[in-house]
């Protein structure tokens, strides 16, 4: 259990600092998410050295698209990220050692996009007009909450593993009372504001999307560990790896709340 204990503690501090930076929003959060986009996007170029990603490229990628974000929402948050491929080209085409292009220019385009997509969707979500700081806390809580519980659940009741070759420390009863809990953190979160905001139903449904797409989030990074045959993507936090191995579940999350509560009519 202490390797619980050591979660919570390098995860609450954390929460914390991010939970301080989405209530005061605008720059504030910028700069925490580009700070974290930026050890995210070195802690990538070193996995996936094997396939030569063009760094450059990436860095540009990224922080042009959280600019966007913050300065003009979901349209040149787009717009930013494009820049990726066009200086990705640029530097494999005029580069005196080319890697293979695919390969290079692929893994590059994929970095950019998963970090520079998932924290910039954290500065829309901020940016929205209806309760933008109260959706924000429920994404941070939930997907929080249910990596905890998850933990939790599967040391004491865990048997059923639920991606052996992927993440063999995951199993299905983990992941029910993951879900369980962040299903009802989503409901408490919202449900003062039931009646001026999501309703009861759509807060159920918005903490159900963002448990099951956080577990994808993980897998997914944990995905890309194996194939690069990695078992951290850094050392900043010590054994409990790098930033990507920390905000994984928020970078598949934050797109899903976002996309999520724009269906349900809230801009």
């Amino acid at each position: 259990m202490s390797n619980f204990v050591n979660r919570v503690l390098v995860a609450v501090p954390g929460l914390v600092v991010v939970l301080g930076a989405s209530w005061l929003g605008g720059w504030w959060l910028f700069a925490l998410v580009a700070v974290a986009g930026a050890i995210g996007v070195h802690e990538f170029v070193l996995m996936a050295r094997p396939l030569a990603p063009l760094a450059p490229a990436t860095y540009v990628g990224v922080l042009v698209a959280l600019l966007g974000a913050l300065r003009g929402g979901l349209v040149w948050m787009l717009g930013g990220f494009l820049l990726t491929l066009i200086v990705a080209f640029a530097l494999n085409a005029f580069a005196k050692t080319r890697p293979p292009a695919t390969a290079s220019i692929g893994s590059t385009v994929l970095a950019a996009a998963w970090i520079g997509f998932g924290l910039g969707h954290i500065v829309l979500l901020r940016r929205m007009h209806d309760h933008p700081q109260l959706i924000v806390f429920t994404l941070l809580l939930v997907v929080f909450a249910a990596d905890t519980f998850a933990y939790f659940g599967g040391r004491l009741f865990g048997k059923r593993k639920l991606a052996p070759t992927l993440s063999p420390g995951k199993t299905w009863e983990g992941f029910v009372v993951g879900s369980l809990v962040g299903i009802f953190v989503a409901f408490v979160a919202l449900y003062q504001e039931r009646d001026t905001y999501l309703v009861i139903w759509e807060a159920l449904v918005l903490g159900l999307v963002i448990v099951l797409v956080a577990v994808a989030g993980d897998l997914f990074e944990s995905m890309l560990k194996r194939d690069l045959q990695v078992k951290d993507t850094g050392r900043l936090l010590g054994g409990h790896g790098g930033i990507l191995d920390r905000i994984d579940a928020l970078l598949f999350a934050a797109p899903a709340t976002y996309y999520v509560v724009r269906a349900f009519g809230y801009l």
